[in-house]
């Protein structure tokens, strides 16, 4: 809630008054280790302290942060130039070494379930060229290099050097840039910041935020309705609605770019979730046959979801970004619900009386995300396959096991926070590569080379509408073949109390520093 501090009638010209925040936010980060995992709850909590060379507007585009501006030196060679008179949170002036720490530790992250080591897959060398430049060359022209390097947090080279992900956890070596400075953290509790009095930015309008994670989302309207927070995040669209209505709340409200997908496990000859109608293991997985893939996508009723289970908060979506995003294709329109089809293509690949399927999602991840597995489930069962399991998870322990690959069948989601779809096809749909950072989110270990080599020639493209033409090509290949199944992008939600006002972002971040007290 948002508390003042009084002052006496006289005093009150002379000094602003400060105020505290409290957010109700639906999910935990796993780590405060900024460079540990490129979840989008980790993100949130980590933009608040720390800072990029580039940030997201609300509308994701890119913004000089840390760095002020960057060059093309020769078609593998780039020259940042960052920003001057930039101070740690512990006094320590920010310099281009820390930069060089930073790109060289977030590759070599242990244990990382979304590392930002992709981001990073280009550079073969990179230096510091004085206390406030820096060099960076690539292996092969990369024309969305900033795009991609401008998603690594910066740390602080003097005091994150040798510490471990355990050591930040544990409140080590948190010492960043932002707006905030971390103060604590109680796992399952919450987080605890303090604004940043030498921020070489605009200065936040809260002293103290205190971020309480509530996965429940009727337990985090309550807060709101008694007043226990100011903010919250993540409003499930019918509560958005109620919530409309009521004069001592407000509701803030954008179109997301994440796309929420079925993944579907096509690599493995055995997969651990698919069974034959009886329920007995199968030698062969059916996954692995895009016309099973394909008909998978025409059971499902977009449309249906969009409306009914979302109370129409969302867009039916059939590829990685919507329209206006560079690399949509407008050809590729969201597949309709054809469950005829859909049973003749089961036919065609050898499974005419369907097979059994588990089903896996998270619980806590993203509105309705428990309901929509199950949604789906009941709709591949009309359309001919068993389905023996729905499985719902909270999203710190269901995302490291989809990570180590343990489902078959499992709703996740990629968080598009570029002007266009480069990223999300590099990370979500490239063959995996771990040494080469490619695939870094692709969980199903889906791979087409035809795919590889049209997104390949797309990334080294400097002429913005031939990139755009070359993602368009890798998209209609990856989609038409059914790397993963796109089911829709969500519209967000955020609500507050009156005297609170929410700045909401496409890429969904809630971020202390976006809120702001009403003028």
């Amino acid at each position: 809630m948002t508390r003042f501090v009084f002052c006496l009638a006289l005093l009150c010209p002379l000094f602003a008054p400060a105020a505290d925040l409290v957010i109700g936010r639906a999910s935990e980060h796993s780590s405060i280790d900024p460079l540990f995992s490129r979840s989008g709850t980790n993100y949130s909590t980590s933009g608040q302290m720390f800072e990029r060379l580039v940030m997201n507007d609300a509308n994701n585009q890119l913004q000089p942060a840390l760095a002020v501006s960057w060059r093309v030196l020769d078609p593998t060679t780039w020259e940042l130039k960052l920003r001057d008179k930039v101070k740690f949170h512990d006094g320590s002036d920010f310099t281009a070494e820390d930069v060089v720490f930073s790109f060289e530790r977030a590759r070599n992250v242990p244990n990382s379930p979304a590392s930002f080591a992709g981001a990073l897959a280009s550079i073969v060398n990179m230096r510091a060229l004085g206390p406030l430049t820096v060099q960076v060359k690539t292996a092969t022209p990369v024309p969305s290099l900033i795009e991609q390097i401008g998603r690594v947090f910066i740390q602080s080279k003097k005091s994150a050097t040798g510490l471990t992900t355990a050591d930040f956890n544990a409140g080590k070596g948190m010492i960043g840039t932002g707006p905030y400075r971390f103060v604590e953290w109680k796992p399952g509790q919450h987080l605890m910041l303090k604004r940043n009095a030498d921020y070489w930015g605009p200065k936040p309008d809260f002293e103290n935020v205190t971020i309480r994670f509530i996965p429940k989302d009727a337990a985090r309207l309550a807060a709101l309705l008694a007043g226990d927070v100011d903010l919250i995040d993540e409003v499930a669209p019918d509560g958005a609605q109620q919530l409309k209505s009521n004069a001592r709340l407000q509701v803030f409200s954008i179109a997301s770019t994440r796309l929420i997908y079925l993944a579907l496990d096509s690599d493995r000859e055995v997969s651990p979730f698919v069974t034959d109608v009886n329920g007995k293991p199968l030698d062969r997985n059916p996954l692995k046959d895009a016309r099973v893939r394909r008909a998978i996508s025409l059971m499902i009723d977009r449309a249906l979801i969009v409306d009914r289970l979302l109370d129409g908060s969302g867009e039916p979506a059939g590829q990685m970004v919507p329209k206006g995003m560079g690399g949509h294709d407008p050809t590729l329109t969201p597949p309709k619900q054809d469950v005829a089809a859909a049973k003749k293509l089961l036919a065609e690949a050898g499974w005419p009386n369907g097979f059994g399927l588990t089903l896996h999602t998270s619980a806590d991840r993203f509105a309705r995300d428990a309901d929509l597995g199950q949604a789906i489930g009941q709709m591949l069962a009309r359309g001919g396959i068993k389905i023996n399991n729905v499985y719902a998870l909270p999203y710190n322990v269901y995302a490291s096991a989809a990570t180590r690959r343990d489902y078959s069948a499992f709703i996740f989601s990629f968080g598009t926070t570029t002007p266009d779809s480069t990223i999300g096809l590099m990370n979500v749909l490239s063959t995996y590569d771990k040494e080469a950072g490619l695939g870094v989110f692709n969980r199903s270990r889906y791979s087409n080379p035809q795919f590889d080599a049209a997104l390949k020639r797309a990334m080294a493209e400097f002429n913005d509408a031939k990139r755009n033409a070359g993602l368009q090509e890798a998209t209609r290949i990856a989609f038409n073949d059914v790397g993963v199944v796109p089911l829709f992008w969500p519209i967000m939600h955020w609500a507050a109390k009156k005297g609170v006002v929410y700045e909401a972002r496409r890429d969904e971040s809630t971020l202390a520093q976006k809120a702001r007290l009403a003028k």
